[in-house]
């Protein structure tokens, strides 16, 4: 099913963080206001084909009703196999002393949070990230504004089954450590030097019970004040510093 953009603001963003396109659609009897004097020259830019078409079609493509005469076709993310990221960390360990880490996403739902993560993940170094292909958050273009653009840097792999490429990774010398408001210790003491999959849970409930008990150990964040939990794009980011400060 393709990815429509709707909106003129929409998608000059879109534009803007080179969220991967097939082409824009302008409806025939469009403004030429600013905004898609703007998309035109972006498109143009990018090298992005504008076809222009009867407002009727942008009605029956759109979700919301909100495309103002403008929508851009996103192309599809391309997912990776879970070998790639295996690879990926394998040669990443071997230039640095032995570290690796691989995000792993436990039916994460909101596609923002996504490339929060993403974002953070990049600029760690981690060899990818791992999200289950049902009832899970994609890659779409929230995705690419939230990672600023990073999630196009950074290989992310849909599997059918967590627990399958869990045990995978503990064969091939990973740790398993599941972020978890109810874990014993605290993160900073416990050890994460090495090859570390950190597995994220969603934003309601968590961890699941069996991807919870697939894990090696849990870690949590200390929490002072009276707010129960952090968001879960920055647990993330503050879990994979602490992973990059134990093995630096």
């Amino acid at each position: 099913m393709a990815d429509y953009i709707e909106g003129k603001r929409p998608v000059i963003e879109a534009l803007r963080t080179q969220v991967p396109m097939k082409r824009v659609l302008l409806a025939d009897n469009t403004k030429r206001d600013s905004l898609v004097e703007d998309i035109l020259r972006k498109a143009k830019r990018f090298d992005v084909p504008v076809v222009t078409v009867p407002r009727k079609e942008l009605e029956e493509k759109s979700a919301r009703g909100s495309h103002q005469g403008v929508m851009a076709e996103a192309k599809p993310f391309g997912y990776v196999d879970i070998t790639q990221i295996e690879a990926a960390a394998a040669s990443y360990a071997d230039s640095h002393d032995g570290r690796a880490i691989v995000i792993i996403l436990d039916h994460l739902t909101d596609a923002g949070n996504l490339g929060a993560i993403a974002r953070s993940a990049e600029v760690v170094g981690a060899s990818g990230i791992v999200i289950p292909n049902k009832r899970s958050a994609r890659v779409d273009a929230s995705t690419y504004k939230s990672s600023a653009g990073a999630i196009a840097h950074l290989p992310v792999a849909q599997v059918p089954n967590l627990i399958q490429v869990m045990a995978r990774l503990k064969e091939r010398g990973f740790w398993i450590a599941g972020a978890s408001e109810h874990a014993e210790d605290v993160i900073w003491k416990s050890n994460l030097k090495g090859k570390i999959a950190l597995v994220m849970g969603n934003e309601a409930e968590g961890l699941s019970r069996v991807v919870k008990e697939s894990c090696d150990f849990l870690v949590k964040l200390p929490i002072e004040g009276e707010v129960a939990s952090l968001n879960v794009a920055q647990a993330s980011t503050a879990c994979m510093y602490e992973w990059l400060r134990q093995n630096s």
